[in-house]
């Protein structure tokens, strides 16, 4: 898959520029972004371009993952949730206590 031919959904990136995005330089904003609030064809295109192992491994380094994307990117590359950093990270920020 040619880097000038990926298309992505208008609404991942409406803060940066587009055009200015390195699929191999800003691999993990790239996936973050499309895990948490990509379409289908969007997760298509980083299937393909980046593999499934490739996208777990990518995926394993990310900050922060919304509970439901973690669940799906462990689920359909068959990892365990407690390998990805985000869900370490969670683990150790405990929440505000309610009074």
């Amino acid at each position: 898959m040619d880097k000038k031919d990926i298309k992505f959904s208008k609404h991942l990136f409406w803060d940066v520029e587009e055009a200015e995005l390195d699929m191999d330089k800003h691999k993990e904003f790239i996936v973050e972004r499309v895990l948490d609030y990509g379409f289908m064809n969007d997760w298509v295109v980083i299937k393909e371009y980046y593999s499934l192992e490739n996208l777990a491994v990518i995926a394993k380094n990310i900050r922060s993952l919304m509970p439901k994307s973690l669940a799906f990117i462990a689920a359909v590359t068959n990892t365990q949730i407690i390998d990805y950093r985000c869900y370490k990270l969670a683990q150790s920020n405990p929440p505000h206590w309610n009074f």
